[in-house]
């Protein structure tokens, strides 16, 4: 599995990408998107609406189940990738490409992890 050092980590397994303009991309770890298998479906929120950490954001489906995506930050939905809608196989490709929702007017973040901490936690949630 692979782990960017560029992230940060929830341990809902969302990963965040901060950027030079103080927003911050959100997604699906690769350890989700493998845990969940083949993704058929993508429920986003719209930009505008606001989200807070901790809260279910977006729902994916699998084959085997619906799981909610939680938002690791609180602040305003700027974008969302429209993307993910028609091809939401996208996240099972290539999980830190397909972003779900870009954050602004951020105000409050989950305890977040660095690659290293991410991947000895779910170490312990393996054994």
């Amino acid at each position: 599995m692979n782990f960017p050092n560029d992230l940060m980590y929830t341990k809902s397994h969302e990963w965040i990408k901060m950027q030079e303009d103080g927003t911050a991309l959100v997604g699906l770890s690769d350890y989700a998107q493998d845990a969940l298998g083949d993704l058929v479906f993508v429920n986003l929120p719209e930009a505008g609406d606001e989200v807070a950490a901790g809260e279910p954001v977006a729902d994916v489906e699998s084959v085997k189940a619906v799981s909610d995506v939680y938002s690791p930050l609180t602040g305003v939905v700027d974008a969302i990738n429209d993307n993910l809608l028609d091809t939401p196989e996208a996240i099972n490709e290539a999980p830190y490409d397909a972003w779900f929702i870009k954050v602004r007017d951020i105000t409050d973040k989950e305890e977040l992890m660095d690659a290293e901490a991410y991947e000895a936690f779910l170490k312990t949630i393996e054994e």
